[in-house]
């Protein structure tokens, strides 16, 4: 099992609508890191829900891949924003997972505390400029994330 951490707008998509809908299709991603990334996750790995583009920033709880190396349907989609005209079904340049809610933590692990007690080496959310809305997580920083939150 893998740990990785994927970042989403609660205006757009937060923990409580994780939390209410279950699973839900992690699309629209159009970076090829965090597509490589996404392609490498497996069924199992565990992923940490990053609340972005808000005051203050931070994990917010856990979610689970439950399927993993779809082809994101929003690339096929004329109407989509994430539309590539490049991709067909037959060859996808887009892939992603499908997670399922897991927990949700009393308590935001902000960005500011994530600073305090990691190195940009350690967790790259940390990393000042860091726009990268996928990445991987190191098992032992992992598990010392995991060791300072509540879960509700």
């Amino acid at each position: 099992m893998n740990y990785w951490l994927m970042k989403s707008e609660p205006s757009v998509y937060g923990i409580d609508d994780l939390k209410r809908d279950r699973q839900t299709l992690w699309d629209g991603v159009r970076n090829y890191q965090a597509r490589n990334f996404m392609r490498s996750m497996q069924v199992g790995d565990r992923v940490f829900f990053y609340h972005s583009n808000t005051t203050p920033p931070g994990i917010v709880g856990l979610m689970q891949v439950v399927q993993a190396n779809l082809a994101d349907p929003t690339q096929f989609d004329p109407q989509s924003e994430y539309y590539d005209p490049k991709s067909t079904p037959d060859s996808p340049r887009w892939q992603t997972v499908q997670v399922e809610f897991e927990k949700e933590f009393t308590q935001i692990l902000s960005l500011e505390m994530l600073r305090q007690q990691f190195t940009p080496e350690e967790l790259s959310v940390v990393r000042q400029g860091n726009r990268l809305s996928v990445m991987p997580v190191e098992r032992a920083i992992a598990q010392k994330i995991l060791s300072q939150v509540q879960i509700v």
